[in-house]
């Protein structure tokens, strides 16, 4: 059964993130060769779990599915699933999803002295400068993209 969104825009649908049990899956711990093929292990006796691993801060963590391309520079397309961390500070450089006058949006962050850049991965979209007028915050930063192939 798939999981409805707890929240969608034109952009972005938001999902919680489910941590209370424990996803435990087959893990090739040795790595897997992405040269020359490597002899394949007869079983594969670790696992590995996802919420363990890409949750650290579960209370403040959600998931969006991104709607758009401005972000493919940077390896986020369309489909794509961003886990994202709303208890960590913004920083210089990483990318946010962020709340801009009513819409929210997923770039990279320029923090400059007297405003803030949202910055595109894709020549065409241009740069927006965040100022005192607009209706803003930094919703949460991503921490991880999952991809869909």
């Amino acid at each position: 059964m798939k999981t409805p969104p707890i929240f969608t825009s034109k952009t972005i649908d938001f999902f919680s993130s489910l941590t209370e049990m424990e996803l435990s899956l087959p893990y090739v711990e040795k790595g897997i060769s992405a040269g020359f093929p490597s002899p394949a292990d007869d079983f594969i006796d670790a696992t590995i779990d996802l919420n363990k691993e890409f949750i650290k801060n579960p209370s403040a963590t959600f998931y969006g599915r991104v709607k758009g391309n401005s972000m493919k520079n940077a390896g986020i397309d369309n489909g794509d699933l961003l886990i994202i961390d709303k208890s960590l500070e913004p920083k210089d450089g990483k990318i946010a999803v962020c709340y801009i006058d009513g819409e929210f949006t997923v770039k990279r962050i320029k923090l400059d002295k007297d405003c803030i850049w949202l910055i595109p991965e894709n020549d065409l979209y241009k740069p927006i400068k965040v100022t005192a007028d607009n209706d803003f915050i930094v919703w949460g930063m991503v921490v991880h993209v999952i991809k869909s192939f």
